[in-house]
């Protein structure tokens, strides 16, 4: 008879333990959890978002003003009507757009701090040899003669005018 005993309390015992433990645990639990308090969240998480538009328009405003700073008088830059006529896309004031400057010639005008198209169309001829001859010997045989004229058309958003005339005079030669 005792082995029978035995086998119910084997089975009683660790279940009520278990079943102790478990309201104890949660009741631990349950008191351990605060509220949760959604209210402020929202309002925490909202003025973020005010400080977020606040920085965003800030920013966009410094981009307007930088923007109008590079561009000078420029008509507004559209990169697809001068991809469509000079048959490459073209970013804003890269000088190489210019028939006869490349990437080193290029460098030597951005030491002399011109670096837009509408400055090189503002440049004068002389000026313009003056920044050739300070590269060496090597830049001789270059001719900036039509050089300040079409900056000045891409300048002014004259691309068809200046996909001619580049067509019409290659090397850049008047």
């Amino acid at each position: 008879m005792e082995l029978e005993y035995m086998d119910i309390w084997c089975w009683l015992i660790p279940l009520s333990v278990g079943l102790i433990c478990g309201f104890f645990g949660y009741l631990i639990g349950r008191g351990s959890n605060p509220k949760v308090d959604y209210e402020s969240q929202i309002k925490e998480l909202s003025q973020e978002n005010e400080k977020a538009k606040n920085d965003l328009a800030k920013c966009e405003q410094k981009l307007a003003a930088g923007s109008s700073l590079n561009n000078g008088d420029y008509t507004v830059f559209d990169s697809a009507e001068a991809k469509k006529y000079i048959g490459k896309s073209v970013k804003l004031d890269d000088l190489t757009l210019v028939e006869g400057i490349g990437p080193k010639i290029r460098s030597l005008f951005h030491n002399y701090d011109i670096k837009t198209w509408k400055a090189l169309a503002e440049t004068s001829v002389a000026k313009c040899q003056e920044v050739l001859d300070s590269g060496g010997d090597r830049y001789k045989v270059h001719d900036p003669a039509s050089w300040p004229m079409q900056a000045k058309m891409a300048s002014e958003g004259k691309w068809k005018e200046l996909a001619r005339w580049q067509e019409e005079h290659k090397h850049g030669k008047l």
